[in-house]
């Protein structure tokens, strides 16, 4: 289960004591607090606290351009336009923290993002609990031909049930030698901060997570892609359905700019509007290299 029994009884104690505030609240995000969305066998998500909401958006850029934005007939134009120009600051006027429960190795691509502060679980002070993140027989894929850091197709029967198999034994294997070197029952035995380091990348870790909206964007943009690993993807794809809540003219606008959108160089430009002259433009013609000219062609369709 990803949640223990003294974690839910915490959660509904405190949904159930609401407190009176001044500040503004997004009604969306109120419905999250406290609330632990599970993400793969064991982790989850919730939120902890938050900052602000599309208001504080606006507000914060109506300050910083003052009449440069009266042009703008409405918030979610506002919202749309600061998106669409790539302003960072107003998005900065947000904030969440999070509870996130995740492998070892989904934290170790996660923490790639320097631009939020990070509290972990420590396995110094506390003993690690026996929960090891096991893959659906699903998504269990042999490496990719193409993408050095991809997967590609899934095995199979024979093949996925000793991988399976592997995965589960080496996983309990080392905890039992981790819970026989820090000792049992009163006996001596070694430092935690040393047995710890014979458990496998695979085993759960916690840690709060605070993250402005601008770089929390910037992370859902990189890692709720198609092309990122299954596992941390779908912590992203949580975390989305969260801020659509919080945020909802600001994450529309997101989910329409960046997730929906595309990036186009200088010669992908130039092909596309040679294309829309109605000239035939291939690989050879066109001055990118093969993936750049792949990546194009998956793009336009």
């Amino acid at each position: 289960m990803p949640l223990t029994d003294d974690q839910s009884a915490e959660i509904d104690a405190l949904r159930a004591t609401p407190r009176p505030t001044l500040r503004a609240v997004s009604e969306g995000m109120e419905a999250h607090l406290y609330k632990a969305h599970p993400v793969l066998d064991h982790g989850f998500v919730r939120v902890i606290d938050y900052m602000g909401d599309d208001a504080a958006i606006c507000q914060a850029a109506r300050v910083s351009y003052g009449k440069g934005t009266k042009s703008v007939q409405n918030d979610a134009g506002l919202i749309r336009y600061l998106m669409r120009h790539w302003h960072s600051t107003p998005f900065e006027m947000c904030e969440v923290k999070l509870h996130v429960k995740l492998p070892v190795f989904v934290a170790r691509q996660w923490i790639r993002h320097r631009t939020a502060n990070v509290n972990e679980y420590s396995a110094r002070y506390s003993i690690l609990d026996r929960e090891f993140y096991i893959p659906a027989p699903e998504h269990l894929a042999a490496q990719s031909v193409v993408n050095n850091q991809g997967r590609g197709e899934a095995l199979e029967g024979a093949e996925a049930a000793r991988v399976l198999e592997i995965l589960k034994s080496d996983s309990d294997r080392a905890y039992d030698h981790y819970e026989e070197m820090i000792g049992q029952d009163g006996q001596k035995g070694l430092a935690r901060e040393l047995a710890r380091m014979n458990l496998p990348a695979n085993i759960y870790t916690q840690w709060y997570w605070k993250v402005d909206l601008h770089n929390l964007f910037h992370f859902l943009r990189l890692r709720a892609d198609a092309h990122a690993q299954y596992e941390i993807r779908v912590y992203a794809e949580a975390i989305c359905r969260i801020v659509a809540d919080w945020v909802p003219a600001a994450y529309g606008a997101f989910e329409d700019y960046r997730l929906g959108g595309a990036n186009l160089s200088g010669r992908a430009m130039d092909c596309l509007r040679r294309m829309l002259a109605g000239e035939t433009v291939t690989q050879e013609s066109s001055g990118m290299s093969k993936g750049e000219w792949r990546e194009f062609e998956a793009m336009i369709g």
